[in-house]
């Protein structure tokens, strides 16, 4: 009989606590590459990943709400060790449940269930890194299966995963690569499938993650190949998409741990005779990380209702996207204010503020560069507003439904006309308007279910104070641009 979940995600918070605070060093821990074996058999013995796993393989079922909680509880102790469970599900699991063939579903999820395997994917290349569709690992048809050759590189878990999903494309006889793109589940287990690691990379953070240079020259069994139900690109996008939508589960806990050492430090610390709470700088400082806790808790609960495995999420590009960047940039700003609040104490490598910069600064880049991310949001809005036949934005955004309640309550801001051409640096400073509004309204129909009306009041206040200073940037835009040969005429020492 399957646990009750409240009991399930308290006895894994509760154990987690122990284990990073009573039983080892998680300062020191965090400070060194990897996790020691025996802490990672304590925290696989509680079977995280099963949260991910279908009920007739010994799982909980896939329910996002669920995943979403696995990784909250897992980021408030250590955003590594939530991202790599953020890998395992999104990134393996889900799809490996959606897509894979039925008959090798017995072994990996037995394996993942009753001996702790984990699994990634490999997209990144290393000469093509958000340009994936230009990937050039190749597959060929054999009598034997399929042949994969290539290289991958930057794939969280390198070295350590027992089962990767591996990206390629076809081979055609005259020697080119085919548009498309097809899926493998590799076996580590196996040696003509495991993959040779040319070397491991010294990454800057995230240092309970191997990440490193993968070479691929591998043959797999048919039956291992995933099974797309039009095209493979619609298959990465719905993969991406999925994992995009479930970031805020890996948010979640790490911006309430921010919240909460903030408040707390705030709260213990005297001077002057009175407590640093106290000052005005401060309550904004802690009301604005208060307001990411807001944001990412709508995230989570729409992902919860949308980005199951039943979805087809393809063509959610402004929800996913909408997520993923916003909430990786109030991770790293709501890590850089509790480390200006923590003082010198937060200037420490092993202090939590600290380290989450570190730690945090990576979600803005990886699975597609807020930039990027940003931009493709509003190029969204742009071609629904071609559509519509309205240039007005904040008539067009009040028409559509993912900000069409959020929209009306900005109408000053809102009241002007896109220009017809628009450079990317306004690109950029649309979407990241839009992806608060499409935020702010998940929390106003939280609102609606009975989420503290003060809480919401606050966010607003605080992506309101943002919209209108992104606005004057877009309207205003700088056009600055850099001088690449700007050594002559230049060293301040001529100009003594």
């Amino acid at each position: 009989m399957k646990e009750n979940f409240e009991e399930f995600i308290t006895r894994f918070k509760d154990r987690l606590h122990d284990l990073f605070h009573n039983k080892t060093d998680i300062d020191n821990l965090s400070l060194s590459r990897g996790l020691p074996e025996k802490v990672w058999s304590e925290i696989m013995a509680l079977k995280p990943l099963s949260v991910a796993v279908p009920e007739q393989f010994g799982g909980r079922g896939l329910e996002v709400k669920e995943c979403l909680s696995v990784l909250s509880a897992a980021s408030y102790e250590a955003l590594p060790l939530s991202l790599t469970f953020g890998i395992n599900i999104a990134l393996f699991l889900e799809p490996f449940a959606k897509y894979s063939n039925d008959a090798i579903k017995p072994e990996v999820y037995n394996r993942f269930i009753n001996h702790g395997a984990m699994g990634g994917l490999m997209i990144t290349e290393p000469d093509y890194g958000s340009d994936a569709l230009s990937m050039q690992t190749s597959n060929v048809l054999t009598e034997e299966g399929y042949a994969l050759k290539g290289q991958k590189h930057w794939q969280g878990l390198t070295g350590m995963a027992d089962y990767w999903l591996v990206t390629s494309r076809k081979k055609n006889d005259n020697g080119d690569l085919a548009r498309d793109i097809d899926f493998f589940v590799t076996d580590e287990s196996k040696p003509e499938q495991k993959i040779n690691v040319e070397n491991y990379f010294n990454n800057l953070g995230l240092y309970m993650i191997p990440y490193g240079l993968n070479n691929i020259d591998l043959k797999v069994p048919a039956n291992q190949k995933l099974e797309a139900p039009r095209t493979g690109i619609k298959m990465m996008l719905d993969i991406l998409h999925r994992s995009r939508l479930q970031f805020p589960g890996m948010g979640m806990g790490f911006i309430k741990r921010m919240l909460d050492e903030a408040i707390e430090h705030c709260t213990n610390r005297i001077v002057g005779g009175q407590s640093l709470l106290h000052l005005d700088s401060v309550k904004f400082q802690i009301s604005r990380i208060q307001a990411a806790y807001s944001l990412c808790s709508g995230m989570c609960a729409r992902s919860s209702s949308m980005s199951g495995i039943d979805f087809e999420l393809s063509g959610q590009g402004l929800e996913a996207n909408s997520m993923k960047a916003l909430v990786t940039d109030m991770m790293q700003e709501s890590a850089q204010l509790c480390t200006q609040l923590s003082g010198s104490s937060g200037y420490k490598l092993d202090h939590i503020a600290g380290r989450g910069i570190v730690d945090s600064r990576p979600f803005q880049i990886f699975e597609g560069s807020n930039e990027m991310l940003y931009t493709q949001i509003a190029e969204v809005v742009t071609k629904q507003m071609k559509r519509l036949k309205e240039t007005k934005l904040g008539k067009a955004l009040s028409e559509m439904d993912r900000t069409s309640r959020i929209a009306p309550m900005l109408k000053k801001q809102l009241d002007f006309n896109l220009p017809d051409n628009m450079v990317q640096r306004q690109m950029v400073v649309l979407g990241q308007v839009v992806a608060r509004m499409v935020s702010l309204q998940y929390v106003s129909e939280m609102v609606d279910k009975g989420f503290r009306n003060d809480l919401f009041d606050n966010c607003f206040k605080h992506m309101s104070m943002d919209i209108t200073r992104l606005l004057s940037d877009f309207i205003d835009y700088n056009n600055a641009e850099p001088i690449v040969a700007y050594n002559e005429n230049s060293d301040w020492m001529n100009f003594i």
